[in-house]
């Protein structure tokens, strides 16, 4: 390919060109300039469907998550999030288009502080894997290492089953165990957790050999694993916020809702290749529901001005007349 320096004759549209620009093809840019110049007013929005990897016909996904039901909104909007979410994945999951992997950030006690009351409190196996206190009172209710010991529950729940090739079950065990197992009901406990595995028919002595001695002073091999997936590799940065989603990869960036997760999920699959849950009008945008999109509407005659073309590299055009 000529660079700009081998063409004197590019020069004047280089100088042209700013930052932010996009590059289109002739034959959209004719269409635009039409519209235009018969005084219409046109609105592009951009398809950013191929700023996702693609890397074979099947999009990996992670959520990085904690059990902890006490942290306020945020431990609120992520539950109501796996509930909702829940259907969704386990239709994507069966059909084998997706491969979803949970996981759970931990902390580490410093080794001066490992025999302080705050570490034991909040930390199992010595001081290596740590969570906040739920209720941020070390001398009531629940401690960290509860939620650490939940947290590595839910990982084994999720190895066993996978195990026995039905990944999906660690959705039905979460949304059980937030319903049957709150804190605020005094059933955040071993007990509960072992009526939910019982019933969705899991092997309980694989489930406690996973989960291993948590007073051991040693590593556990499920929990380091998670420690060591915490650091990024290649374009995924280190994971140090909760809750974070990464696609392909790429940490997700945006709203933790179903409709918004589903999409950047979609937008992993090649063009064509998307199974069927992707193409639900419950998650294809149109922006003339929303307000309108701003157009001009005769409510009575029920005439509107907003139109939704669909052109090469674009996902839709609004025009205004």
């Amino acid at each position: 390919m000529d660079s700009p320096e081998e063409d004197g004759s590019s020069s004047s549209y280089v100088e042209n060109i700013t930052i932010p620009s996009a590059l289109v093809e002739k034959s959209f840019g004719e269409k635009m300039k039409k519209s235009l110049t018969e005084g219409e007013m046109v609105n592009v929005n951009l398809d950013w469907r191929e700023s996702v990897p693609h890397p074979d016909d099947r999009v990996e996904y992670e959520l990085w998550t904690n059990n902890n039901d006490e942290c306020g909104y945020k431990c609120d909007m992520l539950m109501r999030f796996v509930k909702d979410f829940k259907g969704a994945a386990q239709i994507l999951e069966k059909g084998g288009y997706t491969e979803f992997t949970p996981h759970y950030i931990t902390w580490y006690c410093p080794q001066a502080f490992t025999v302080s009351k705050q570490c034991k409190s909040q930390c199992i196996n010595h001081g290596r894997y740590c969570a906040p206190d739920p209720e941020q009172d070390f001398s009531s209710g629940y401690d960290g290492k509860d939620v650490v010991v939940e947290n590595l529950r839910q990982l084994c729940v999720f190895k066993v089953a996978k195990e026995t090739k039905k990944p999906w079950v660690w959705w039905d065990y979460v949304t059980d165990f937030q319903i049957r197992c709150p804190m605020k009901e005094k059933k955040y406990n071993k007990e509960c957790a072992d009526g939910v595995i019982k019933s969705l028919g899991l092997d309980m002595q694989k489930i406690e050999k996973c989960l291993g001695d948590p007073n051991a002073d040693s590593d556990n091999p499920v929990l380091k694993e998670e420690q060591d997936a915490q650091i990024g590799k290649g374009s995924r940065g280190d994971v140090t916020i909760l809750p974070t989603l990464v696609v392909n990869n790429r940490q997700y960036r945006g709203k933790l809702a179903k409709g918004a997760v589903l999409k950047a999920i979609c937008s992993g699959f090649e063009e064509t290749t998307e199974p069927a849950v992707c193409l639900n009008g419950d998650i294809e945008t149109n922006e003339c529901l929303d307000n309108n999109a701003g157009c001009w509407q005769d409510k009575a005659a029920n005439v509107t001005a907003c139109k939704v073309l669909t052109l090469p590299s674009f996902s839709s055009l609004f025009i205004w007349s």
